[in-house]
């Protein structure tokens, strides 16, 4: 995912028409918000956020007639980007209640000041942030939506560590042993939970982050499978190829096309 702009403590009497080079807006509001949704009004009180893809930004305008405060984030996104946003259920072109998260705001912040400096890992911490604004956003929708499911923090904390951590080896028998429940009940909650399954997330987070290795840095293949979680290279490869349908070179060969 690459930002193209931050703007923050925006003041506006209505947004129509943004101009950016973007797929996809990630706007959270101060204020209280009104815009029209299949000929639907629907209004929002103050702090709602959500992610508005190209073409599809309504206008926005306050409920009374006082001025917008706002942010938002312009970001492009790759076929894996965009599928990644798939698989965890993000939702899009709507906007969801997130009352003062602090997780938003302080991401917020602190990628305004990231994004005015030039670091050598400016563009990755950047990325990083904009996951963590769409998990954060994915989360707010779940705990609505499924309030009740069983060890729902401990399996929010777990997922935080594989989005993390793509390096490291995962044993559902530990993970198991140490929330008591039975290998069966662990995997039927985490599709509950998110959408999708453990062993699908565990593959999904390492080749979106292979992916980004290949894309941005000059690391062997065989050095990327291990900082991948891989202990061989033919199998990395081989799900490399059935999950992207291309290799890892060819891969690397058109994203720098």
């Amino acid at each position: 995912m690459k930002i193209t702009e931050i703007h923050i403590n925006c003041k506006k009497q209505i947004i129509s028409g943004i101009s950016s080079e973007y797929d996809f807006l990630f706007f959270i509001f101060r204020t209280p918000v009104t815009y029209r949704s299949s000929g639907e009004r629907i209004k929002f009180t103050s702090n709602s956020a959500g992610v508005f893809s190209r073409g599809n930004v309504p206008d926005f305008i306050p409920e009374k007639k006082q001025s917008l405060i706002f942010d938002y984030i312009g970001f492009q996104t790759s076929s894996s980007d965009k599928q990644y946003m798939l698989s965890m259920g993000i939702p899009v072109n709507t906007l969801v209640p997130v009352y003062e998260d602090s997780v938003i705001k302080n991401t917020l912040n602190s990628m305004k000041s990231e994004f005015s400096h030039s670091g050598i890992y400016r563009n990755e911490f950047m990325e990083l942030s904009i996951k963590i604004l769409l998990i954060s956003l994915c989360e707010i929708v779940v705990r609505e939506q499924q309030p009740d499911i069983v060890h729902y923090d401990r399996l929010k904390a777990l997922r935080r560590e594989i989005i993390a951590s793509p390096e490291k080896t995962w044993s559902v028998e530990e993970i198991c042993y140490n929330m008591n429940i039975s290998r069966t009940y662990f995997h039927r909650l985490y599709k509950q939970a998110f959408g999708l399954t453990y062993i699908q997330d565990v593959i999904e987070n390492r080749l979106k982050y292979a992916c980004e290795l290949l894309k941005n840095t000059d690391l062997s293949i065989s050095e990327i499978a291990e900082k991948c979680g891989y202990e061989t290279d033919s199998y990395f490869m081989r799900q490399f190829r059935q999950y992207r349908n291309c290799t890892p070179s060819e891969y690397r060969r058109k994203s720098r096309i």
